[in-house]
């Protein structure tokens, strides 16, 4: 079933696939208990994109917690740190507004909204502007504790 878009982080589009025979209707998404199980559920090549990412988030905010919110994989420090995503097209990735203004610059090639960032399928995810952005948010959240 294709997926609804709608901005991050409206709670509907991670929690609810649109039924195709009746789009006023909402039917519920498998509810995820770890970003493992999230993660099976796609395609190897994706999967093997969403591991990178996630071992990049971890490698730069050791001390934060993995968890599922809003229906997607969550790390956690001090409050809610960064969130990620896969699409048919794109992989979101979920930093903040604040995260977002402050790496408008390296961010500019990409598809971004006010706190997410759309990085193609296709191509190579900037891992290394990942990384700077997740030492941002943590000491962001580490300031405001």
């Amino acid at each position: 079933m294709p997926l609804k878009e709608l901005p991050f982080p409206t709670v509907t589009y991670f929690l609810f696939n649109i039924n195709q025979e009746n789009n006023n209707m909402a039917t519920p998404r498998k509810q995820f208990k770890t970003i493992d199980e999230y993660i099976a559920t796609f395609p190897k090549n994706v999967q093997e994109i969403l591991e990178k990412l996630r071992s990049v988030i971890r490698e730069s905010a050791p001390k934060a917690q993995e968890a599922i919110n809003y229906g997607i994989p969550t790390f956690k420090l001090n409050g809610n740190l960064v969130h990620f995503a896969a699409f048919k097209n794109h992989i979101g990735f979920y930093p903040t507004p604040s995260a977002i203004v402050a790496f408008k610059k390296e961010l500019s090639q990409y598809e971004q909204a006010k706190g997410s960032v759309q990085f193609p399928i296709d191509k190579p995810i900037p891992l290394d502007i990942v990384k700077e952005i997740v030492k941002f948010r943590v000491k962001e959240n580490l300031d405001n504790s």
